[in-house]
């Protein structure tokens, strides 16, 4: 159901209010309106609207099944098949195939237009027994500290014309994305003190793509200060960014496009992919890229998604992990107000839950730069199924469903012996990353 109105100064009253309207809150509204639950999602700009990460994973694909809304995907989507790496320190392309991971019935993923997919998330949720307010934002929340069980929180919200609604949850949902409404609220958002990094980005028309099949491939380019990601979109543009460090974008003395196109420059097999591209959208800069917040819940709250940490998308993990979030929170929150004997066992397994994405994705993102896991990637090799683990990893296969474990520990040891025997090359590669993922001050901006 959508709300626009009926926003009278009295109390109005829910099980659950959701904070947001990107995938993890759309998905947690869903599955808890199915679950009898009378729920409220506000989200703050009306969809459809504009939203970065179009790249999703294979392990969305089950999600969506689950949802009721693959066939909607599949129509707005560009099929995806692998991941493609390109380094200028290596003379060939690397194409990492899904269908070659460990669990082979993930074969592909997709490339989307996140105003189009982020809306049939909401709208599912509305069909699904939400209520979707738009156009509407929380400015502030009050826990009411009751009888345990009981406790209730307020929630203060003002639409766009001014008019004001407070409304009374039994539990809150935070997926307010990178707003991260609660972790400011309690000041829990930390900085990732092991990386930092910043984006630039725009969308482009007629940028040369891979032929046939291979035409939705992500391309992953390293360069001298960073990674650019290249991903086509069923619209014909192509969305390309660098993520680079720091200090790189302090350096930037000229209007973004021609910064953006500068650095683009940089990477000689993009400029070939680009040779007759125009540039069709605004160029956008974003810093404070990487955090986490100190905890994944509290009294009858739950962090979802963003909310809670956000990771270097070089592995296109943030809509899979959003959507994640929201099925084990969706469980939790059901334990929580149906079974509250169970509810710190509930608690428990969801923040481990939370940790264990972000934790085996960083691992990876920690080193993607480095000398030698470039090259480990640049020549993969399958000895004890390595390759299909990390393959794994890279088709979001995380959360312990398929048995990679052991190869991925293999894996590391491969890259700390790679190290150590290459120990001059290690020492000045990560002298070179702490010095690169130094805070610095950008255009007003703690980045």
């Amino acid at each position: 159901m959508n709300v626009n109105a009926n926003r009278a100064t009295d109390v109005r009253e829910c099980d659950v209010l959701v904070i947001g309207g990107g995938p993890a809150g759309s998905t947690a509204s869903a599955l808890l309106a199915q679950k009898g639950y009378r729920v409220t999602l506000i989200e703050k700009t009306p969809h459809p609207r504009f939203h970065i990460g179009e790249s999703l994973l294979p392990a969305n694909l089950p999600l969506f099944e689950k949802l009721g809304v693959a066939e909607e995907v599949r129509a707005i989507g560009m099929m995806k098949w692998a991941a493609e790496f390109e380094s200028p320190w290596h003379e060939h392309k690397q194409v990492f195939e899904f269908a070659d991971a460990w669990d082979k019935s993930m074969p592909y993923a997709y490339q989307v237009q996140r105003a189009e997919f982020d809306e049939i998330l909401i709208r599912n949720a509305a069909r699904k027994g939400a209520t979707v307010i738009e156009g509407c934002q929380v400015n502030d929340v009050t826990f009411l500290q009751q009888k345990e069980e009981e406790r209730n929180v307020l929630v203060q919200t003002k639409y766009s014309d001014g008019a004001e609604q407070t409304w009374r949850t039994r539990y809150l949902l935070d997926a307010s994305g990178r707003e991260t409404f609660l972790g400011n609220r309690f000041k829990a958002k930390i900085r990732n003190e092991k990386h930092n990094s910043t984006a630039v980005y725009a969308h482009f028309t007629g940028v040369q793509r891979n032929e046939g099949k291979n035409a939705g491939n992500i391309s992953i380019f390293w360069f001298d200060h960073g990674w650019i990601w290249f991903i086509p979109l069923s619209n014909g543009k192509t969305s390309i960014g660098a993520v680079a460090w720091p200090y790189y974008l302090k350096t930037r003395s000229k209007p973004l496009p021609e910064f953006l196109m500068d650095t683009f420059a940089l990477c000689p097999p993009l400029m070939e992919r680009l040779r007759d591209a125009a540039m069709v959208s605004d160029v956008t800069a974003t810093g404070n890229y990487s955090y986490v917040c100190n905890h994944t819940h509290g009294p009858n709250y739950l962090l979802l998604g963003d909310a809670y940490t956000f990771i270097d998308p070089v592995f296109s993990s943030g809509v899979m992990l959003a959507m994640t979030n929201a099925f084990v929170g969706a469980d939790t929150v059901d334990i929580c107000l149906s079974h509250p004997a169970k509810a710190a066992a509930a608690l428990r397994n969801f923040d481990r839950s939370m940790r264990a994405g972000p934790k085996e994705f960083s691992w990876f993102i920690y080193r993607i730069t480095t000398p030698t896991i470039r090259t480990m990637f640049m020549e993969p090799r399958n000895i004890f199924r390595v390759k299909e683990a990390v393959l794994s990893v890279l088709a979001g296969d995380v959360f312990g469903k398929t048995p990679i474990g052991l190869s991925l520990l293999l894996f590391k040891c491969i890259y700390y012996t790679a190290s150590l025997l290459d120990l001059p090359r290690t020492i000045k590669a990560w002298r070179k990353r702490k010095n690169n993922i130094r805070s610095v001050e950008i255009d007003g901006m703690a980045n």
